[in-house]
């Protein structure tokens, strides 16, 4: 897959499309409304640079578009978060967990979930 690098107001747009496509643009301005306040001009720029990044492609519906996602939201997610660990940590997970635990970002129930992890992927290394 290709890497797709979506900005925060592009992952706004994504996850509406990902739960719920496919969507409108009067459908998008209008759940975007309360949280961000963007004009159907403002999405449409918005589409058309996600649709040439290869992120949406849209299906047409007389004179509407329907925008749907043409990448899956795991592929995406996960290219995020190596980018963002490579830029940030130097691509060291200790590293980032490290930083989390330092700054008391960690609830117990985070804690016990990456213990969880950390097991299964423990499992499954020793295979």
């Amino acid at each position: 897959m290709a890497n797709i690098n979506l900005s925060d107001g592009e992952w706004k747009l994504m996850s509406l499309i990902w739960e719920g496509s496919p969507l409108t643009v009067t459908q998008l301005v209008r759940l975007l409304s309360d949280d961000t306040g963007w004009s159907k001009a403002t999405v449409l720029v918005m589409l058309r640079r996600m649709e040439q990044k290869g992120a949406v492609r849209f299906e047409q519906d007389g004179k509407s578009k329907r925008y749907l996602p043409a990448v899956p939201k795991e592929g995406v997610a996960a290219a995020e978060t190596e980018s963002f660990l490579q830029k940030v940590y130097g691509g060291s997970v200790g590293l980032l967990v490290s930083s989390m635990a330092s700054q008391k970002a960690l609830s117990r129930q985070d804690i016990d979930e990456l213990y969880k992890i950390l097991k299964k992927a423990e499992k499954e290394a020793g295979q």
